[in-house]
């Protein structure tokens, strides 16, 4: 594989959640670790990876069962840095490519670094009509959103970054709002075929009577 579709050593950021391309998530950070980690990347404006946990907590605690990583996750962007007291960042990210993790290794003060291989983008396939009522439910769902009072880098999406039409995008932003496992989000991440995620996404608006 060419290397500018790998990358060495990229820093890790494990969570609870799953980042889909395209989303953005705010990010608390107080962990030395990733205090470190993140100060580093913003400087040389490079992307860390965030991976779901699979075992494992957030935050290292005494006797915890060790964390084990997803192998699938989402290069992060920085788009925003706060530090509003000593030992606190408030960080917005953005989500970009999807990469595989060839290998990984946690160093000595407990950060995790890993080969990665990049996984393509999604095709451009457009919401094709028995499906256009879920692209139409999210425009309300995104509209009620910027209706809101928003918390630090929580602001959301503008409409000229809506893609609407997009079977990927809106799979994947309903994928981030839905409240199901987050073993689910990471299956419907790591799909290639971005009309089949939207197809799943529909199943499950159905079951939960958001969309039929």
């Amino acid at each position: 594989m060419s290397s500018a579709l790998t990358l060495q050593s990229l820093p890790l950021f494990p969570l609870g959640t799953v980042l889909f391309p395209g989303g953005v998530l705010p990010l608390r950070v107080f962990e030395v670790r990733y205090l470190d980690m993140i100060t580093r990347c913003h400087k040389a404006g490079a992307p860390f990876g965030i991976v779901a946990l699979t075992q494992g907590q957030e935050v290292r605690q005494a006797g915890a069962p060790p964390e084990t990583l997803a192998h699938v996750g989402t290069l992060a962007e920085i788009e925003e840095l706060a530090r509003p007291q000593a030992g606190l960042m408030m960080v917005r990210v953005r989500g970009t490519q999807r990469f595989r993790v060839t290998s990984s290794q946690r160093l000595k003060h407990g950060l995790w670094v890993a080969d990665v291989e990049r996984l393509p983008d999604d095709l451009h396939v457009a919401v094709p009509p028995d499906l256009e009522p879920i692209a139409q439910a999210l425009q309300k769902v995104l509209d009620s959103v910027r209706d809101k009072p928003q918390g630090p880098g929580q602001q959301p999406l503008e409409p000229d970054e809506w893609r609407l039409d997009d079977c990927g995008w809106v799979a994947n932003r309903w994928c981030e709002v839905l409240p199901v496992p987050t073993g689910l989000k990471q299956r419907l991440m790591e799909l290639d075929n971005p009309l089949l995620r939207l197809e799943l996404v529909g199943d499950v608006l159905a079951r939960m009577g958001i969309c039929s």
